[in-house]
C-alpha cells in the first residue's frame, strides 16, 4: 500500500540526517511525488499542475536516484522553481513551499518542499495550454474530452471547497477530529485540516470539512445520507405488492456512514451456493464485499452533494446489489468500459481524507478491482448507467456459468470451474482432472476457446510450458 500524505509531513518533520531517508523510502503515489534539483521549472509547472486538478499534493525537491542532493547549490534555480506555480501554470496554482533542513552526503542542505491544494473550480493547463491529472503516481496528459470533462465536474467552483456560513472547526466533533489525528501519526489538529482544506487559513470551515467531521452533518444539508434497502425476491413491487423487508437509513459523518452501512449489507444480503476457497461447495455472500463495498464507498466519495434532492440508495435484492447515487459519472463520457476512465475526484478533498482513513480505492483502480472481484468470483461483470440525475452499479450475484449451462457439457463446466479457482491449467492437468485422455480435453479446451471462455497462453504450438485461463 502507498504511503498516506500525512507520513510525509511526519517525514519532513524528522531530524535533518533521517528526513532525506525517509522521504527516499516514501513510495510516490496520488499525493507524493520527488525530483530531483535539476528539474527544470516547466517541467515541475506540469506536476503541480497534475496535483492541482487531482486533489492537491506534496513535491519534495532535491532526491534523485535513492539519494539526498538538496537544492543549496543549484543557486538562482531553486527561486525559479519556487516560482513555478506562477510563471508556468496558468491560472496559477496555489502552491506555498518551504525549505526543509537535510543531510547530503557533503553535509547540510535544504530540499525544497512544494505543497499544492486542490483547484476551486479551475483546471489548470501549462503556457503550451496542455492540462495534467495526477493518476496514482503518474502525471497524465488530459485529452480534449477528458478536459472538458473536469471542467464540467469542477466548475464554476467546487461545491465541496464552498464555505459553510458562520461555522468553523470548532463546531466540529472533536472526538472525531482527534480519532483522525491518531488514525493518520499528526501532531496537530488544525494544522492537520489546513494541510487537507478542510479550513482555510482564519479556520473558516467547508462543505467537505463539514460532511467528514460534524457530529450530524444532516442538520444542513438533509439528503447527505445513506440508505439501506432489502428486498424479498428480484422485484421491488408495489403498492400491497411491495417487497420491502427493511429500510435503514445512516446519518451523520461519512466515515460514520460508511461504516454503518457496511455492517448492514453484509447483515441483510443474501448468500449463495458456491466452490469456496478450501475447493469444497459453501453458501457464499451473494456478491464478493470487496466488490460492493468498493462500489458503495465510490458513490459516498464521488456523489455530487450540490444535489440537495435525493440521497444514496443501496437496494439489496436476491440476486443483485445495486447502488445509486446523485450525480453524473465524474469525468467519464463514455460508460462501455469504465475501466479505462482515469481518476476524477469530484469531490478531492473527501477522498484525500476518505484514502488516509484506508476507505476504497483511487476511482480508476477500485472500478477495475470491482471487475476483478466479480470475476474472480465467476459473476457477471458489474454494469454501470447513468441518468440526466444519477448512477447506478448492478452487481449481480448471477454465476456466468449458470447462464452458459445451456451451451456447455458438463466436461465443459468442469474445466471452467477448476480454472476459476486454479487461475491457470496446463492440457494435461485438465486431461488429468477429467480423468479423459489429453486428445479429449484438447478437444473440450477447444470448445471452450472458440467463445473467448478460456485462452491458451504459450510462446508456441509446442510449447511445454503453455498454459490455459479463462478470459473473463
Amino acid at each position: 500500500m502507498s504511503a498516506h500524505p500525512v507520513f510525509v509531513d511526519q517525514a519532513l518533520s524528522l531530524p535533518p540526517a533521517e528526513v532525506g531517508p525517509a522521504l527516499l523510502e516514501t513510495l510516490e503515489d496520488q499525493w507524493f511525488d520527488r525530483k530531483s534539483a535539476r528539474v527544470k521549472p516547466r517541467a515541475l509547472a506540469d506536476t503541480l499542475i497534475g496535483f492541482a486538478n487531482a486533489e492537491g499534493g506534496i513535491v519534495a525537491v532535491g532526491l534523485s536516484e535513492g539519494r539526498v542532493e538538496g537544492t543549496d547549490g543549484i543557486g538562482k534555480a531553486r527561486n525559479d522553481l519556487m516560482q513555478a506555480a506562477i510563471d508556468f501554470c496558468v491560472p496559477p496554482v496555489h502552491a506555498t513551499h518551504r525549505l526543509v533542513p537535510c543531510r547530503t552526503t557533503v553535509g547540510d542542505d535544504h530540499l525544497l518542499v512544494l505543497e499544492v491544494r486542490p483547484s476551486d473550480g479551475h483546471v489548470h493547463a501549462n503556457k503550451k495550454d496542455e492540462a495534467y491529472l495526477r493518476v496514482g503516481d503518474e502525471n497524465r496528459k488530459l485529452t480534449f474530452a477528458q478536459r472538458q470533462e473536469l471542467e464540467f465536474d469542477r466548475g464554476p467552483g467546487s461545491y465541496e471547497a464552498r464555505p459553510v456560513m458562520d461555522l468553523d472547526s470548532a463546531d466540529l466533533s472533536q472526538q472525531l477530529l482527534d480519532a483522525y489525528v491518531v488514525a493518520v501519526r499528526a501532531s496537530d489538529r488544525r494544522k492537520l485540516l489546513q494541510a487537507r482544506s478542510l479550513i482555510d487559513s482564519r479556520g473558516a470551515l467547508n462543505v467537505a470539512g463539514w460532511l467528514l467531521f460534524a457530529s450530524h452533518p444532516q442538520s444542513r444539508m438533509p439528503e447527505a445520507l445513506v440508505r439501506v434497502l432489502r428486498y424479498r425476491g428480484s422485484e421491488r413491487g408495489t403498492g400491497a405488492r411491495q417487497q420491502l423487508l427493511s429500510d435503514e437509513r445512516f446519518e451523520g459523518p461519512i466515515p460514520w456512514m460508511l461504516r454503518h452501512a457496511r455492517a448492514e449489507i453484509q447483515q441483510v444480503q443474501p448468500t449463495r451456493r458456491a466452490l469456496g476457497r478450501h475447493g469444497r461447495f459453501e453458501q457464499v455472500p451473494l456478491v464478493p464485499e470487496d466488490a460492493w463495498l468498493e462500489g458503495v464507498v465510490n458513490a459516498v466519495i464521488h456523489r455530487s452533494y450540490s444535489l440537495a434532492g435525493d440521497h444514496i440508495r443501496i437496494e439489496v435484492f436476491d440476486d443483485r446489489i445495486e447502488i445509486a447515487s446523485p450525480g453524473r459519472f465524474p469525468g467519464i463520457v463514455n460508460l462501455t468500459d469504465p475501466r479505462a476512465a482515469p481518476r476524477f475526484a469530484r469531490n478531492p478533498r473527501i477522498a484525500r481524507v476518505c484514502a488516509d482513513l484506508e476507505f476504497g480505492q483511487e476511482l480508476g483502480e477500485g472500478i477495475r478491482r470491482i471487475y476483478e472481484e466479480m470475476r474472480h468470483a465467476g459473476l457477471d461483470d458489474p454494469v454501470y448507467s447513468q441518468t440526466g440525475a444519477s448512477v447506478r452499479l448492478v452487481l449481480s450475484g448471477e454465476p456466468v456459468e449458470r447462464r452458459l449451462d445451456g451451451q456447455l457439457t458438463a466436461d465443459a463446466r468442469a474445466v471452467t470451474t477448476a480454472l476459476r479457482e486454479a487461475g491457470r491449467l496446463s492440457t494435461g492437468e485438465v486431461a488429468e482432472l477429467l480423468g479423459r485422455s489429453r486428445p479429449h480435453a484438447l478437444k473440450v479446451l477447444r470448445s471452450l476457446e472458440e467463445p473467448a471462455i478460456v485462452r491458451r497462453v504459450g510462446k508456441s504450438l509446442n510449447d511445454p510450458r503453455a498454459y490455459w485461463e479463462l478470459v473473463r
